[in-house]
């Protein structure tokens, strides 16, 4: 899964594993009317993720797959419903910013047919989002892209390819259509 290879997410221990993320970010989610700095809210967070600056501030609901590929930097918002499918490695710098209904999606199916019959093996790359990166609302970060620093990805946008640092990226698929 995290070298990039096929595997079967329904393993019995990738499964066990999504299990415990889920009754995390479940209870998460039931505490959204609990302050950022909640002692309660933080624990759960920090239990969840690989790693995590202060200054975090998640709105409820979010959803991942495993919690633990995830590295968060300082002073990072997620609006609300944010979705990160973390089969492998998400890195997210400081001071980014998050629209409401974020997906990102480390995860992917082989486009050969004959591969996905009967639930078959899926693949994952690494996403990589840099310092003081703005995404807007509703926009979708695919498997093995990188957002370069001070980039701004507009809403709705279908993130493909690696954005240029200190760009701004819209549509879909996203593309560059200003530098700052």
């Amino acid at each position: 899964m995290l070298a990039g290879e096929l595997y079967y997410g329904f393993d019995p221990v990738l499964s066990g594993k999504r299990a415990a993320a889920k009754k995390l970010w479940a209870s998460l989610n039931k505490m959204d009317e609990c302050s950022a700095d909640d002692p309660a809210r933080m624990s759960l967070l920090q239990q969840l993720f690989a790693s995590m600056g202060e200054g975090v501030y998640i709105e409820s609901p979010f959803r991942c797959d495993y919690g633990k590929n995830i590295n968060i930097g300082r002073n990072v918002y997620f609006n609300f419903g944010a979705t990160i499918l973390d089969c492998n490695r998400v890195d997210i710098g400081d001071n980014v910013l998050f629209g409401p209904n974020v997906c990102v999606y480390g995860a992917y199916h082989p486009t050969d047919p004959d591969l996905r019959t009967e639930w078959g093996p899926e693949l994952a790359k690494p996403i990589r989002i840099g310092n003081d990166v703005w995404v807007g609302g509703n926009a979708i970060i695919l498997h093995g892209v990188t957002i370069g620093d001070g980039a701004t990805v507009g809403a709705g946008a279908v993130v493909t390819k690696d954005v240029p640092p200190r760009t701004v990226v819209v549509g879909n698929p996203a593309r560059v259509v200003k530098h700052v």
